[in-house]
């Protein structure tokens, strides 16, 4: 495996581990679950900004991945599309970009 695909293998593990930490830790102290991370997103003009930057980024990299996908036909990429809104976008891109520099007829 090539040091650039080890990087962003790296960066894909990081990306689900990180902020995992981050919002389990903020479910955890108010006690509000899954819905009260996702109105914490919304509390305030800075956080729903960015709240929106994620999700218009995680649209534009899906349909990078469907339009890749269906030119190069490898369809093991498309799981980044639920690494990106199940996991997040610090997830879903470095994987999707480990699985596209992938040597050709191989996916890992």
């Amino acid at each position: 495996m090539s040091p650039l695909r080890l990087v962003y293998l790296a960066l894909a593990i990081w990306g689900a581990v990180h902020p995992m930490v981050w919002f389990l830790r903020h479910m955890r102290e108010t006690g509000t679950g899954l819905g009260g991370l996702i109105d914490a997103w919304y509390v305030n003009a800075s956080t729903t900004g960015l709240a929106w930057d994620l999700t218009i980024a995680a649209i534009a990299l899906s349909v990078w991945i469907v339009a890749e996908v269906i030119a190069r036909r490898n369809w093991i990429a498309l799981v980044a599309i639920p690494a990106t809104f199940g996991i997040g976008l610090s997830c879903g891109l470095p994987l999707y970009l480990f699985l596209r520099t992938a040597p050709a007829g191989r996916t890992g």
